[in-house]
């Protein structure tokens, strides 16, 4: 059964955290961020970044999903997708290895939802387009059956007698 990977939004990134990135490739927290500190090369910003308090705030009153991290005095480190991917090259064990495939694959059906999504409003944008110019064919065409539909004048009754 795959465990599902809480990936978030920050800074308009998809990112994951270190306390869930860390049991993922079978390692502590500690032991994770220690490995991107003594390889500070192989992580730059666009790769690993420390969340900001008002960032860690916004995302616990979003989710509840951090469970001891709450309690913690560090803020936690956030990791993009070369990140996470850049921290298996730097943790050394099988189950590193087999999780940033596993990784590499959620980000993919990531891109894939959104590419759809990016699809399916294209697509709404048309038919909104085309429903637009309908509505403006119909309206003419309301405005020409419009007269025909009022009553005419009475026609004159034909007098009767001598």
């Amino acid at each position: 059964m795959e465990q599902e990977i809480p990936i978030f939004w920050v800074r308009g990134l998809p990112i994951l955290l270190d306390l869930h990135l860390a049991p993922l490739y079978g390692v502590k927290t500690k032991r994770l961020n220690e490995q991107v500190r003594r390889n500070a090369a192989r992580f730059p910003e666009d790769f690993v970044f420390r969340i900001s308090q008002k960032e860690w705030d916004e995302l616990v009153a979003k989710c509840d999903q951090f469970g001891k991290a709450l309690h913690s005095s560090a803020l936690p480190t956030a990791f993009t997708e070369q990140g996470a991917l850049m921290a298996s090259t730097v943790l050394r064990s099988g189950q590193a290895i087999q999780m940033s495939i596993y990784i590499v694959r959620a980000f993919v059906r990531m891109r894939e939802a959104m590419s759809a999504n990016e699809v399916i409003l294209r697509r709404l944008a048309e038919i909104d387009r085309t429903l637009l110019v309908h509505d403006e064919g119909l309206r003419d065409l309301y405005q020409k059956l419009l007269p025909l539909l009022e009553p005419g004048p009475e026609p004159e009754k034909r007098k009767i007698g001598f």
